[in-house]
Formats: structure tokens, sequence, C-alpha cells
């Protein structure tokens, strides 16, 4: 590859991140279904026709920048899941992460995306994509807690799994909407099911030391 191909390829990668970036910004700002790549355009300080060029249409142009977050958010979970650290311990840093995401823009993001996914089809197929991939981490954990004696109260590894992304995903929308100002303590007690975990963990081990 010749210097000018580096430096065109360099340039090209830029443009498509400075262009996702501002999508970032302008859904945050405006909401999807306000979205409009014009904005996104002009926030990039690029021509419209490089918009489509980089990313295509516009659901495609978020899916991409929500899949590149996503995939990162999932590694770091499952690399929580993976350390030799107890359920409720691990459970106690979930909700850290549940802040920092909270804060940083990609629940809101993933909120979005999953609302417009009731009617488009090729969004509702990628976000059932991602969401999979946090169900199995989480469906991991739960088999992992079976091989070690925890009673997940009949419940099978999928079911925890499931019941787990509900619980996350539904705080999550009603923090959104602004419950949590009005005096719903939704992450307080999550965090106190922590707790309860806890409780469950040490039950084990008591029998285990019986």
């Amino acid at each position: 590859m010749t210097t000018t191909m580096v430096r065109d390829t360099v340039a090209e990668s830029d443009t498509k991140q400075r262009i996702l970036r501002a999508a970032r910004e302008r859904l945050l700002a405006d909401g999807f279904a306000a979205l409009s790549t014009r904005k996104i355009a002009d926030a990039a300080g690029v021509p419209l026709s490089q918009v489509h060029y980089h990313l295509g249409t516009r659901e495609e142009m978020v899916l991409s920048m929500l899949g590149e977050e996503n995939d990162r958010l999932l590694e770091r979970q499952a690399a929580l899941f993976s350390e030799a650290t107890s359920l409720s311990e691990q459970w106690a840093i979930a909700c850290d992460y549940l802040d920092d995401d909270l804060a940083s823009g990609y629940v809101r993001i993933l909120q979005e995306m999953t609302a417009a996914g009731w009617s488009s089809d090729v969004i509702g197929e990628r976000l059932r994509e991602m969401m999979a991939g946090w169900a199995g981490v989480l469906a991991d954990v739960a088999r992992r807690a079976q091989r070690e004696g925890i009673d997940l109260g009949g419940l099978t590894a999928d079911e925890v799994a499931a019941l787990t992304s509900a619980l996350f995903i539904g705080a999550e929308s009603l923090i959104l909407t602004g419950m949590e100002r009005d005096g719903l303590p939704l992450r307080t007690a999550l965090r106190k099911l922590g707790g309860l975990i806890g409780l469950v963990e040490a039950g084990t081990r008591t029998w285990d030391a019986g």
C-alpha cells in the first residue's frame, strides 16, 4: 500500500469516527425519532453525502455506533464475571457499571433503539442479537453458580438470565423516564438485591461446612 493510499484510508477512518461521534451527540440531544442526518453532517463538519457514503442509512449509522459500544461493554461484563469473586460482589460492581452507563449515555441510546426496534424489523433483529449476547453472559454466570452448589430456587440458568435482563432493562427504562426523581428507589433496590444474593451464598457455604 502506498503512502497516499494509507493517508486516504486514515482520513476515511477519521471521517467515519467523526460522523459517529456527531451521531451519538445528536441522538442524545434529539432522540432517535427526531434524529436528522442533516444535523449530524453539520455537527461532524462534513457534507451530507459523506454521512450516507460512510455509514448508509440513519438506522445503519446508529446501529453501527451502538454495536461498537455494546461490544466493548459486553467484553467488560464478561471480564467481570470471569473473576474469582462472589456473586454478591459481582452484583455490586454491575450496579456500579449501571451508574457509569447511565452517565455515559449508553443506556439512553440502547433504550432509544429498543423502542425503535418495535416497529423496525432491521433494528429489532440487531437489538435481539445484542441482547442475546448479554443473556448468554448471564446464563454462563448462573450455570457456574449451579456448579458451585448455589440454589437457584428451581430456576434454570436461562431463566435467571431472562429475569436479570428484565430487571436491569426495566429499571433503566423507569430511570430514564424520571421515576427515580419522583421517589422510586430503583438503583437503591437493585443494590440491596446484592445483599439477598450474599445471604444465599452464605447459606450455601454453611451447608457445605455442615
